[in-house]
Protein backbone atom coordinates (compact mmCIF):
# COMPACT_ATOMS: atom_id res chain seq x y z
CA UNK A 1 0.00 0.00 0.00
CA UNK A 2 1.46 3.32 -1.02
CA UNK A 3 1.92 5.83 1.76
CA UNK A 4 0.81 9.43 1.86
CA UNK A 5 1.91 10.92 5.20
CA UNK A 6 0.07 14.16 4.53
CA UNK A 7 -3.21 12.32 4.92
CA UNK A 8 -2.33 11.50 8.51
CA UNK A 9 -2.80 15.10 9.57
CA UNK A 10 -4.57 15.59 12.85
CA UNK A 11 -5.87 12.06 13.35
CA UNK A 12 -6.43 10.83 16.89
CA UNK A 13 -5.70 7.11 16.87
CA UNK A 14 -3.65 5.46 19.57
CA UNK A 15 -1.86 2.68 17.70
CA UNK A 16 -3.19 1.07 14.54
CA UNK A 17 -1.27 -1.45 12.44
CA UNK A 18 -2.66 -2.42 9.06
CA UNK A 19 -1.51 -5.91 8.09
CA UNK A 20 -3.43 -6.04 4.83
CA UNK A 21 -4.40 -3.63 2.11
CA UNK A 22 -8.12 -3.52 2.90
CA UNK A 23 -7.96 -0.10 4.57
CA UNK A 24 -6.74 2.87 2.56
CA UNK A 25 -5.36 6.13 3.83
CA UNK A 26 -8.55 7.82 2.69
CA UNK A 27 -10.34 5.77 5.32
CA UNK A 28 -8.17 7.25 8.04
CA UNK A 29 -9.96 10.59 7.95
CA UNK A 30 -13.17 8.80 8.97
CA UNK A 31 -11.43 7.35 12.03
CA UNK A 32 -10.88 10.74 13.65
CA UNK A 33 -14.21 10.34 15.41
CA UNK A 34 -12.59 7.81 17.75
CA UNK A 35 -11.13 10.82 19.59
CA UNK A 36 -7.72 9.32 20.22
CA UNK A 37 -4.37 11.07 20.07
CA UNK A 38 -2.01 9.21 17.78
CA UNK A 39 -2.08 7.25 14.56
CA UNK A 40 0.32 4.71 13.19
CA UNK A 41 -0.21 3.26 9.72
CA UNK A 42 2.00 0.43 8.49
CA UNK A 43 2.80 -0.22 4.87
CA UNK A 44 1.95 -3.69 3.62
CA UNK A 45 4.33 -5.03 1.00
CA UNK A 46 3.24 -7.19 -1.92
CA UNK A 47 4.40 -10.32 -0.09
CA UNK A 48 2.29 -9.39 2.97
CA UNK A 49 5.19 -8.36 5.21
CA UNK A 50 5.08 -5.03 7.08
CA UNK A 51 6.95 -2.06 5.68
CA UNK A 52 7.62 1.30 7.30
CA UNK A 53 5.33 2.64 10.02
CA UNK A 54 4.15 6.22 9.53
CA UNK A 55 3.03 8.05 12.66
CA UNK A 56 1.42 11.35 13.61
CA UNK A 57 0.02 12.82 16.81
CA UNK A 58 -1.81 15.94 17.90
CA UNK A 59 -0.07 18.79 19.67
CA UNK A 60 -1.73 21.43 21.87
CA UNK A 61 -3.04 24.42 19.92
CA UNK A 62 -0.84 27.47 20.48
CA UNK A 63 -2.33 29.94 18.02
CA UNK A 64 0.17 29.13 15.24
CA UNK A 65 -2.32 26.99 13.33
CA UNK A 66 -0.22 23.81 13.65
CA UNK A 67 -2.25 21.09 15.34
CA UNK A 68 -0.26 17.93 14.66
CA UNK A 69 3.24 16.55 14.31
CA UNK A 70 4.35 14.00 11.72
CA UNK A 71 6.87 11.41 12.90
CA UNK A 72 9.72 9.99 10.86
CA UNK A 73 8.77 6.69 9.20
CA UNK A 74 10.47 3.77 10.93
CA UNK A 75 10.29 -0.04 10.76
CA UNK A 76 7.69 -1.45 13.11
CA UNK A 77 10.29 -3.08 15.37
CA UNK A 78 11.78 0.36 16.07
CA UNK A 79 8.56 1.86 17.46
CA UNK A 80 9.50 2.32 21.09
CA UNK A 81 7.03 4.98 22.25
CA UNK A 82 5.45 4.18 25.67
CA UNK A 83 1.92 4.84 24.41
CA UNK A 84 0.00 4.90 27.69
CA UNK A 85 2.37 7.40 29.29
CA UNK A 86 2.70 9.43 26.08
CA UNK A 87 -1.07 9.74 25.56
CA UNK A 88 -1.68 10.66 29.22
CA UNK A 89 1.02 13.31 29.03
CA UNK A 90 -0.32 14.71 25.75
CA UNK A 91 -3.90 14.91 27.03
CA UNK A 92 -2.72 16.64 30.18
CA UNK A 93 -0.68 19.14 28.17
CA UNK A 94 -3.63 19.95 25.90
CA UNK A 95 -5.89 20.55 28.91
CA UNK A 96 -3.29 22.68 30.73
CA UNK A 97 -2.53 24.72 27.62
CA UNK A 98 -6.16 25.55 26.97
CA UNK A 99 -6.94 26.36 30.59
CA UNK A 100 -4.09 28.88 30.42
CA UNK A 101 -5.15 30.41 27.10
CA UNK A 102 -8.90 30.53 27.79
CA UNK A 103 -10.35 31.01 31.22
CA UNK A 104 -13.88 29.79 31.80
CA UNK A 105 -16.19 26.98 32.71
CA UNK A 106 -14.88 23.54 31.77
CA UNK A 107 -18.43 22.35 31.12
CA UNK A 108 -19.02 24.03 27.74
CA UNK A 109 -15.97 24.95 25.67
CA UNK A 110 -17.14 25.88 22.22
CA UNK A 111 -15.98 26.68 18.74
CA UNK A 112 -18.41 29.10 17.12
CA UNK A 113 -19.07 28.65 13.40
CA UNK A 114 -20.38 31.61 11.39
CA UNK A 115 -21.52 31.08 7.79
CA UNK A 116 -22.32 34.29 5.97
CA UNK A 117 -22.23 36.04 2.62
CA UNK A 118 -22.15 39.46 4.29
CA UNK A 119 -19.10 41.66 4.65
CA UNK A 120 -17.93 44.78 6.45
CA UNK A 121 -19.83 46.10 9.47
CA UNK A 122 -22.78 43.73 9.00
CA UNK A 123 -20.47 40.72 9.22
CA UNK A 124 -18.58 42.05 12.24
CA UNK A 125 -21.86 42.77 13.98
CA UNK A 126 -23.06 39.22 13.33
CA UNK A 127 -19.88 37.77 14.82
CA UNK A 128 -19.89 40.10 17.85
CA UNK A 129 -23.54 39.36 18.60
CA UNK A 130 -23.01 35.60 18.27
CA UNK A 131 -20.09 35.75 20.70
CA UNK A 132 -22.16 37.81 23.14
CA UNK A 133 -24.95 35.22 23.01
CA UNK A 134 -22.43 32.47 23.79
CA UNK A 135 -21.12 34.39 26.79
CA UNK A 136 -24.68 34.99 27.99
CA UNK A 137 -25.17 31.21 27.91
CA UNK A 138 -21.97 30.87 30.00
CA UNK A 139 -20.08 29.18 27.18
CA UNK A 140 -16.32 29.49 27.03
CA UNK A 141 -15.48 30.46 23.45
CA UNK A 142 -12.14 28.94 22.45
CA UNK A 143 -12.33 29.92 18.78
CA UNK A 144 -14.60 31.51 16.18
CA UNK A 145 -14.52 30.16 12.62
CA UNK A 146 -15.88 32.24 9.75
CA UNK A 147 -16.73 30.82 6.36
CA UNK A 148 -17.96 33.17 3.66
CA UNK A 149 -20.06 31.44 1.05
CA UNK A 150 -23.08 32.52 -1.01
CA UNK A 151 -25.29 29.79 0.46
CA UNK A 152 -24.84 27.08 3.11
CA UNK A 153 -23.96 23.55 2.04
CA UNK A 154 -27.26 21.59 2.00
CA UNK A 155 -25.82 18.71 4.01
CA UNK A 156 -22.92 20.03 6.10
CA UNK A 157 -23.58 23.81 6.05
CA UNK A 158 -19.83 24.52 5.71
CA UNK A 159 -18.82 21.50 3.62
CA UNK A 160 -17.58 18.10 4.73
CA UNK A 161 -13.87 18.98 4.57
CA UNK A 162 -14.35 22.11 6.67
CA UNK A 163 -16.27 20.15 9.29
CA UNK A 164 -13.32 17.78 9.58
CA UNK A 165 -10.87 20.65 9.88
CA UNK A 166 -12.92 22.28 12.63
CA UNK A 167 -13.27 18.97 14.46
CA UNK A 168 -9.52 18.42 14.47
CA UNK A 169 -9.06 21.97 15.74
CA UNK A 170 -11.65 21.32 18.45
CA UNK A 171 -9.76 18.24 19.62
CA UNK A 172 -6.48 20.14 19.83
CA UNK A 173 -8.16 23.00 21.73
CA UNK A 174 -10.01 20.71 24.13
CA UNK A 175 -13.41 21.98 22.90
CA UNK A 176 -16.51 19.86 23.43
CA UNK A 177 -19.17 21.88 21.63
CA UNK A 178 -19.76 23.23 18.09
CA UNK A 179 -22.23 26.11 17.83
CA UNK A 180 -23.47 27.18 14.39
CA UNK A 181 -24.86 30.65 13.76
CA UNK A 182 -26.94 29.08 10.98
CA UNK A 183 -30.10 27.24 12.05
CA UNK A 184 -29.48 23.54 11.43
CA UNK A 185 -32.03 21.16 10.01
CA UNK A 186 -32.25 17.76 11.74
CA UNK A 187 -30.44 16.11 8.82
CA UNK A 188 -27.66 18.72 8.87
CA UNK A 189 -27.18 18.24 12.61
CA UNK A 190 -26.93 14.49 12.12
CA UNK A 191 -24.50 14.77 9.21
CA UNK A 192 -22.19 17.13 11.11
CA UNK A 193 -22.32 15.01 14.27
CA UNK A 194 -21.39 11.90 12.28
CA UNK A 195 -18.05 13.55 11.47
CA UNK A 196 -17.54 15.63 14.58
CA UNK A 197 -18.00 13.33 17.54
CA UNK A 198 -19.12 16.10 19.87
CA UNK A 199 -22.21 18.11 20.70
CA UNK A 200 -23.50 20.18 17.78
CA UNK A 201 -26.10 22.92 18.33
CA UNK A 202 -27.27 26.01 16.49
CA UNK A 203 -28.10 29.62 17.32
CA UNK A 204 -31.72 28.80 18.11
CA UNK A 205 -30.72 26.28 20.78
CA UNK A 206 -28.29 28.82 22.20
CA UNK A 207 -31.02 31.45 22.53
CA UNK A 208 -33.43 28.89 23.99
CA UNK A 209 -30.82 28.05 26.61
CA UNK A 210 -30.46 31.72 27.55
CA UNK A 211 -34.22 32.05 27.85
CA UNK A 212 -34.35 28.93 30.02
CA UNK A 213 -31.81 30.53 32.35
CA UNK A 214 -33.67 33.85 32.52
CA UNK A 215 -37.27 32.65 32.95
CA UNK A 216 -38.39 33.15 36.52
CA UNK A 217 -42.19 33.31 36.45
CA UNK A 218 -44.44 30.37 35.68
CA UNK A 219 -45.57 32.18 32.55
CA UNK A 220 -42.02 32.55 31.31
CA UNK A 221 -41.16 28.92 32.03
CA UNK A 222 -44.24 27.69 30.19
CA UNK A 223 -43.37 29.74 27.12
CA UNK A 224 -39.75 28.57 27.15
CA UNK A 225 -40.76 24.92 27.45
CA UNK A 226 -43.25 25.30 24.63
CA UNK A 227 -40.56 26.84 22.41
CA UNK A 228 -38.17 24.00 23.28
CA UNK A 229 -40.74 21.35 22.41
CA UNK A 230 -41.65 23.01 19.12
CA UNK A 231 -38.01 23.21 18.14
CA UNK A 232 -37.18 19.64 19.16
CA UNK A 233 -40.30 17.97 17.75
CA UNK A 234 -38.67 17.17 14.41
CA UNK A 235 -35.53 16.05 16.24
CA UNK A 236 -37.31 13.44 18.37
CA UNK A 237 -37.63 11.01 15.46
CA UNK A 238 -34.95 8.37 15.00
CA UNK A 239 -31.41 8.47 16.23
CA UNK A 240 -29.89 11.95 16.17
CA UNK A 241 -26.17 11.87 17.01
CA UNK A 242 -26.20 15.53 17.99
CA UNK A 243 -28.84 14.78 20.63
CA UNK A 244 -27.56 11.38 21.73
CA UNK A 245 -24.48 13.11 23.17
CA UNK A 246 -26.47 15.75 25.04
CA UNK A 247 -25.87 14.54 28.58
CA UNK A 248 -26.39 18.11 29.73
CA UNK A 249 -25.49 21.68 28.93
CA UNK A 250 -26.57 23.95 26.10
CA UNK A 251 -29.78 22.87 24.39
CA UNK A 252 -30.98 20.73 27.30
CA UNK A 253 -31.32 23.20 30.16
CA UNK A 254 -34.55 24.51 31.59
CA UNK A 255 -38.07 23.27 32.15
CA UNK A 256 -38.07 21.43 28.83
CA UNK A 257 -34.86 19.48 29.31
CA UNK A 258 -36.56 16.18 30.25
CA UNK A 259 -38.62 16.31 27.05
CA UNK A 260 -35.77 15.80 24.60
CA UNK A 261 -36.04 12.00 24.70
CA UNK A 262 -39.80 11.54 24.90
CA UNK A 263 -41.68 10.17 21.92
CA UNK A 264 -43.69 12.29 19.53
CA UNK A 265 -47.03 11.36 21.02
CA UNK A 266 -46.14 12.44 24.53
CA UNK A 267 -44.45 15.56 23.17
CA UNK A 268 -47.60 16.53 21.28
CA UNK A 269 -49.75 15.94 24.36
CA UNK A 270 -47.44 18.14 26.41
CA UNK A 271 -47.46 20.84 23.73
CA UNK A 272 -51.25 20.82 23.65
CA UNK A 273 -51.39 21.34 27.42
CA UNK A 274 -48.86 24.16 27.24
CA UNK A 275 -50.69 25.81 24.34
CA UNK A 276 -53.91 25.73 26.38
CA UNK A 277 -52.01 27.34 29.24
CA UNK A 278 -50.61 29.94 26.87
CA UNK A 279 -54.10 30.78 25.66
CA UNK A 280 -55.16 31.14 29.29
CA UNK A 281 -52.26 33.52 29.85
CA UNK A 282 -53.30 35.48 26.78
CA UNK A 283 -56.88 35.78 28.08
CA UNK A 284 -55.60 36.92 31.45
CA UNK A 285 -53.45 39.58 29.81
CA UNK A 286 -56.41 40.78 27.76
CA UNK A 287 -58.45 41.21 30.97
CA UNK A 288 -55.58 43.13 32.56
CA UNK A 289 -55.37 45.40 29.53
CA UNK A 290 -59.14 45.88 29.60
CA UNK A 291 -58.97 47.00 33.25
CA UNK A 292 -56.29 49.49 32.31
CA UNK A 293 -58.55 50.80 29.56
CA UNK A 294 -61.48 51.26 31.96
CA UNK A 295 -59.18 53.19 34.30
CA UNK A 296 -58.19 55.44 31.43
CA UNK A 297 -54.48 54.78 31.91
CA UNK A 298 -52.41 55.13 28.74
CA UNK A 299 -49.89 52.37 28.04
CA UNK A 300 -46.27 52.95 27.08
CA UNK A 301 -44.17 49.99 25.98
CA UNK A 302 -40.39 50.07 26.14
CA UNK A 303 -38.93 48.18 23.21
CA UNK A 304 -35.56 47.87 21.51
CA UNK A 305 -32.73 45.58 20.66
CA UNK A 306 -31.57 43.33 23.47
CA UNK A 307 -29.01 44.76 25.90
CA UNK A 308 -29.59 48.44 25.14
CA UNK A 309 -30.70 49.49 28.65
CA UNK A 310 -34.48 49.02 28.51
CA UNK A 311 -34.82 47.66 32.04
CA UNK A 312 -32.49 50.35 33.38
CA UNK A 313 -34.71 53.02 31.81
CA UNK A 314 -37.82 51.39 33.29
CA UNK A 315 -36.21 51.44 36.74
CA UNK A 316 -35.24 55.10 36.44
CA UNK A 317 -38.64 56.20 35.17
CA UNK A 318 -40.76 54.30 37.68
CA UNK A 319 -38.43 53.82 40.66
CA UNK A 320 -38.67 50.04 40.34
CA UNK A 321 -35.91 47.45 40.75
CA UNK A 322 -36.12 45.16 37.74
CA UNK A 323 -32.98 43.05 37.24
CA UNK A 324 -30.39 44.67 34.96
CA UNK A 325 -27.15 43.25 33.57
CA UNK A 326 -24.78 43.90 30.69
CA UNK A 327 -25.74 40.86 28.62
CA UNK A 328 -28.38 39.82 26.08
CA UNK A 329 -31.79 38.93 27.52
CA UNK A 330 -30.85 39.78 31.12
CA UNK A 331 -34.59 40.05 31.83
CA UNK A 332 -37.17 37.88 30.16
CA UNK A 333 -40.43 38.08 32.07
CA UNK A 334 -42.54 41.12 31.09
CA UNK A 335 -43.27 43.72 33.75
CA UNK A 336 -45.61 46.69 34.02
CA UNK A 337 -45.11 49.69 36.31
CA UNK A 338 -46.98 52.92 36.91
CA UNK A 339 -45.37 56.19 35.85
CA UNK A 340 -46.45 59.52 37.37
CA UNK A 341 -45.77 62.64 35.32
CA UNK A 342 -44.95 66.08 36.80
CA UNK A 343 -48.48 67.31 35.99
CA UNK A 344 -49.91 64.49 38.12
CA UNK A 345 -51.06 62.39 35.18
CA UNK A 346 -50.25 58.68 35.11
CA UNK A 347 -49.45 55.94 32.64
CA UNK A 348 -48.48 52.28 32.69
CA UNK A 349 -45.02 51.46 31.38
CA UNK A 350 -44.38 47.90 30.21
CA UNK A 351 -41.07 46.27 29.40
CA UNK A 352 -41.02 43.24 27.10
CA UNK A 353 -38.38 40.81 25.94
CA UNK A 354 -35.60 42.40 23.90
CA UNK A 355 -35.49 42.08 20.14
CA UNK A 356 -32.76 40.30 18.23
CA UNK A 357 -32.12 39.72 14.53
CA UNK A 358 -33.62 36.53 13.13
CA UNK A 359 -35.62 35.82 16.28
CA UNK A 360 -36.28 32.05 16.15
CA UNK A 361 -39.78 31.43 14.86
CA UNK A 362 -40.55 28.89 17.60
CA UNK A 363 -39.56 31.43 20.24
CA UNK A 364 -41.59 34.17 18.59
CA UNK A 365 -44.65 31.92 18.45
CA UNK A 366 -44.29 30.85 22.08
CA UNK A 367 -43.89 34.43 23.32
CA UNK A 368 -46.74 35.84 21.28
CA UNK A 369 -48.84 36.20 24.44
CA UNK A 370 -46.12 38.43 25.85
CA UNK A 371 -45.66 40.41 22.63
CA UNK A 372 -49.40 41.09 22.58
CA UNK A 373 -48.67 43.72 25.23
CA UNK A 374 -47.33 45.89 22.43
CA UNK A 375 -50.66 45.86 20.59
CA UNK A 376 -52.36 47.98 23.26
CA UNK A 377 -49.51 50.44 23.65
CA UNK A 378 -50.38 53.97 22.60
CA UNK A 379 -46.67 54.84 22.44
CA UNK A 380 -43.51 52.79 21.91
CA UNK A 381 -40.27 53.97 23.46
CA UNK A 382 -37.46 52.47 21.39
CA UNK A 383 -34.25 52.41 23.43
CA UNK A 384 -31.06 52.68 21.36
CA UNK A 385 -27.51 52.26 22.69
CA UNK A 386 -25.38 55.22 21.56
CA UNK A 387 -22.18 53.31 22.29
CA UNK A 388 -23.10 50.49 19.92
CA UNK A 389 -20.79 50.64 16.88
CA UNK A 390 -23.51 49.01 14.79
CA UNK A 391 -26.33 51.31 15.84
CA UNK A 392 -27.76 51.84 12.34
CA UNK A 393 -27.92 48.08 11.86
CA UNK A 394 -29.78 47.68 15.18
CA UNK A 395 -32.29 50.41 14.27
CA UNK A 396 -32.96 48.72 10.94
CA UNK A 397 -33.39 45.32 12.64
CA UNK A 398 -35.96 46.76 15.10
CA UNK A 399 -37.87 48.34 12.18
CA UNK A 400 -38.02 44.96 10.44
CA UNK A 401 -39.18 43.16 13.59
CA UNK A 402 -41.93 45.71 14.24
CA UNK A 403 -43.05 45.39 10.64
CA UNK A 404 -43.22 41.62 11.11
CA UNK A 405 -45.42 42.15 14.17
CA UNK A 406 -47.65 44.61 12.31
CA UNK A 407 -46.60 47.48 14.58
CA UNK A 408 -44.46 49.59 12.28
CA UNK A 409 -47.17 52.30 12.13
CA UNK A 410 -47.49 52.58 15.93
CA UNK A 411 -46.38 55.98 17.35
CA UNK A 412 -42.78 55.64 18.41
CA UNK A 413 -40.25 57.82 20.21
CA UNK A 414 -36.59 56.86 19.91
CA UNK A 415 -34.64 57.18 23.15
CA UNK A 416 -30.87 57.33 22.67
CA UNK A 417 -29.34 55.89 25.82
CA UNK A 418 -25.84 56.29 27.33
CA UNK A 419 -25.49 59.89 26.14
CA UNK A 420 -22.93 60.49 28.89
CA UNK A 421 -20.50 58.10 27.17
CA UNK A 422 -20.40 59.71 23.73
CA UNK A 423 -20.52 63.44 24.43
CA UNK A 424 -23.34 65.96 24.21
CA UNK A 425 -22.77 66.95 20.58
CA UNK A 426 -22.82 63.37 19.30
CA UNK A 427 -25.87 62.47 21.39
CA UNK A 428 -27.72 65.61 20.24
CA UNK A 429 -26.92 64.91 16.60
CA UNK A 430 -28.37 61.39 16.75
CA UNK A 431 -31.47 62.59 18.61
CA UNK A 432 -32.12 65.34 16.06
CA UNK A 433 -31.58 62.94 13.16
CA UNK A 434 -34.42 60.70 14.37
CA UNK A 435 -36.48 63.32 16.23
CA UNK A 436 -35.69 61.49 19.44
CA UNK A 437 -34.39 62.20 22.92
CA UNK A 438 -30.89 61.62 24.29
CA UNK A 439 -30.68 60.37 27.89
CA UNK A 440 -28.53 58.47 30.32
CA UNK A 441 -30.83 55.89 31.90
CA UNK A 442 -28.64 55.71 34.99
CA UNK A 443 -29.03 59.45 35.62
CA UNK A 444 -32.60 60.49 36.42
CA UNK A 445 -31.71 64.16 35.92
CA UNK A 446 -31.34 63.51 32.16
CA UNK A 447 -34.88 62.16 31.83
CA UNK A 448 -36.67 65.52 32.09
CA UNK A 449 -36.84 66.07 28.34
CA UNK A 450 -38.08 62.50 27.81
CA UNK A 451 -40.81 62.85 30.44
CA UNK A 452 -41.90 66.13 28.89
CA UNK A 453 -42.09 64.66 25.38
CA UNK A 454 -44.10 61.66 26.58
CA UNK A 455 -46.51 63.72 28.66
CA UNK A 456 -47.09 66.17 25.82
CA UNK A 457 -47.82 63.23 23.50
CA UNK A 458 -50.76 62.15 25.66
CA UNK A 459 -52.01 65.66 26.48
CA UNK A 460 -51.89 66.91 22.93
Amino acid sequence: MRTHPGRLQGLRLIHTHFHDGSLTFEDLTDLAKLRLDMVYAVEVRDDGSPGLAHGAHLIPADGSGTLWKLLEPVPTYRIDIPFDAFIASLEGEITRKQSTLVKGSPEDRAILVVVSSASGDALQDTIAEFQALARAAEVTVVDTVLQKRPRPDPRYVIGKGKVRDIYISALAQDANLLVFDHELTPSQARSIAEIADMRVIDRTQLILDIFARRARSREGKIQVELAQLRYNMSRLVGRNPSLSRLAGGIGTRGPGEAKLEIDRRRAKERMERLERETRRISRKRRLTRARRGRQGLPVISIIGYTNTGKSTLLNSLTGSSVLTADMPFATLDPVGKRLRFPRDTQAVVTDTVGFIRDLPRDLKAAFMATLEELEDAQLLLEVIDLTDPHMDYRIQAVDEILAGLGLNDRPRLRVFNKADRVGQETARAWAERYDGVAVSALDRSTLTALMDRVERFFID
